[in-house]
């Protein structure tokens, strides 16, 4: 049985990987499927995201990384998938994907939508949180594989944290000005 799990993955997370071996447990062989999406201004190029999951899933022999442009179900339909992987973090996130699935199922009968609950270690994860994170100057090594951190750190401008030209490349800090205070000093009322 062939699933398709889609996704924009800019960048591919650890939450993201969850989903990807724990759906090559379940399925003969997984396509991760990386969306082209027009209406977004993503970090990485498609190539470059697809690198990205070929890299963090090499240990995967029942896996591919593609990708696509339109809907999702006529690629799946193309692909002969019998089935849709996602995952759910929170509840909003199931709504979202409920509606998807039922207009899915307008679209395909054929094709089922398989959720997997994310582990509770990646439930808050987004690649829109870590690219937040990134953009900040905060460390994201814990959110994404190893190799996908040094890329996004490249990005922002930034080396990895434990890098010691981490100080070259900060920007300089800005002087702090601060306003007169208007508080009346102490036991004058």
């Amino acid at each position: 049985m062939l699933a398709i799990y889609p996704g924009s993955f800019d960048p591919v997370t650890l939450g993201h990987l969850d989903i990807i071996e724990r759906g090559c447990k379940l399925f003969d062989q997984v396509i991760v499927a990386v969306l082209r999406n027009p209406n977004k201004t993503p970090l990485f190029t498609v190539p470059d995201r697809i690198e990205q999951i070929r890299r963090s899933t090499q240990h995967l022999s029942n896996l591919e990384v593609d990708s696509f442009d339109g809907l999702t179900i006529d690629y799946a339909r193309m692909r002969r998938a019998s089935a849709l992987l996602r995952g759910l973090r929170v509840l909003s996130d199931f709504e979202m994907e409920l509606q998807m699935a039922h207009t899915n199922k307008t679209l395909s009968a054929q094709i089922e939508t398989v959720f997997l609950a994310t582990s509770n270690e990646y439930s808050f994860l987004s690649s829109s949180l870590v690219k937040e994170i990134a953009r900040f100057g905060g460390a994201i090594d814990h959110l994404v594989p190893n190799h996908v951190a040094v890329d996004i750190y490249q990005c922002f401008a930034k080396t990895h944290p434990a890098s010691a030209q981490t100080t070259a490349l900060a920007p300089t800090p800005l002087p702090l000005i601060t306003e007169p205070s208007q508080e009346k000093p102490l036991g004058r009322e």
